[in-house]
């Protein structure tokens, strides 16, 4: 319970600049992205429109 006090007097609602100036873009690991959800092709949709 006291340690939880402490933590939540030091924390603020302003963001540490320090840690700002101080990130490594280096550290970060490239990531590939694939949409969850891709746009339908003109030839998808052409088919959509044929079959209904």
């Amino acid at each position: 319970m006291i340690l939880a006090a402490v933590l939540t007097a030091t924390m603020s609602d302003k963001p540490d600049l320090d840690e700002v100036t101080k990130f490594d873009k280096s550290k970060l690991k490239k990531t590939e992205t694939q949409e969850k959800n891709p746009l339908p092709t003109k030839e998808t949709i052409e088919q959509e429109k044929a079959a209904s």
